[in-house]
């Protein structure tokens, strides 16, 4: 192998350097030089970009919140006012929707502008959805205020009426007690005869022929006059109705039935003081009569106008 013949000052032979090595490093370098100066161009953009990412989620959840407050005070104002909120239904279901928009908005694609313009009109439509809230509270208020007022009234009228009622009542039932006949004096006893055919009074079951009741009626303008039916009852000791027969001729109608009579007696009564005396016959002077005490009730007018009793032994 040949040998590179040394140089006359004894030092080694070095290559020389050729033109297109050094294009190769010039433009390394300017490669180098352009990156470095983007980097110095594009580190601030990116620096830039994400605080503008940033401030926008910023901005998001603002506004998110913004919505979540608005939508929780509206929920509100609903549950202080109660069922009264169901007449603003149409309105309530207005504001949901805008909600849910802007919410969809928020979610997505949004933009700022837009999405707080959205927010911005719904906040006026729960603020007048608040004051309608309060003209229909104050207008319901004033209408129950009426309300119980016209109820006291109405209250207060119906215990007038009610007190009047009791009133008229109360008089016709005087009035109507008023004008009823009344039997006075009222008295019974066992009736025997002599010999001669004189009355004598007797309280012998034994000797007893008939029964006399007599009584008093009083005067008493209010009664039309007229004729009057006078009846009288005479229960025995075992609660049998004395009758002068058997198989229900003898009865009247009182109070809105049949009851037996013992006797009747027609009178022409003229608002004048009347004395009258009814008889019962004994059917059979051979048989005693009961022992015992006897109830005699007087009924005039569908009315019981007087009573007594008497005993025989």
């Amino acid at each position: 192998m040949a040998q590179t013949p040394d140089k006359p000052n004894g030092t080694v032979y070095q290559p020389e350097n050729k033109p297109g090595t050094k294009r190769w490093k010039i433009l390394a370098i300017l490669v180098l030089i352009v990156i470095v100066a983007l980097l110095i161009w594009f580190i601030p953009k990116m620096n830039n970009y994400n605080k503008m990412l940033k401030e926008k989620d910023i901005q998001r959840t603002i506004l998110q919140y913004e919505l979540k407050d608005l939508m929780a005070a509206h929920d509100s104002v609903k549950m202080e006012y109660g069922t009264l909120s169901d007449s603003l239904a149409i309105k309530d279901s207005i504001i949901k929707a805008n909600a849910k928009e802007i919410q969809q908005l928020l979610n997505y694609k949004w933009e700022y502008r837009k999405v707080n313009k959205k927010l911005g009109l719904l906040r006026k439509i729960t603020q007048g959805y608040v004051h309608q809230m309060d003209s229909l509270f104050t207008v319901n208020r004033e209408l129950k205020e009426e309300n119980e007022k016209i109820r006291q009234q109405f209250s207060r009228e119906q215990n007038i009426t009610r007190e009047l009622t009791i009133e008229k009542e109360e008089l016709i039932d005087k009035v109507t007690q008023a004008a009823v006949l009344k039997a006075y004096n009222v008295s019974a006893k066992g009736i025997r005869y002599t010999g001669s055919g004189r009355e004598r009074e007797t309280d012998k079951a034994k000797k007893i022929e008939r029964v006399k009741v007599c009584f008093s009626l009083g005067e008493n303008n209010l009664i039309e006059p007229g004729i009057k039916i006078i009846y009288i009852r005479i229960v025995r000791p075992d609660k049998v109705v004395v009758t002068q027969k058997i198989g229900g001729a003898y009865t009247f109608e009182y109070q809105g039935k049949q009851m037996e009579y013992t006797s009747k007696k027609e009178i022409n009564y003229q608002n004048t003081e009347a004395n009258i005396c009814l008889f019962w016959t004994k059917k059979s002077k051979e048989d005693p009569a009961m022992v015992g005490t006897y109830n005699v009730t007087v009924y005039a007018d569908n009315f019981e106008i007087g009573k007594t009793s008497f005993d025989l032994k």
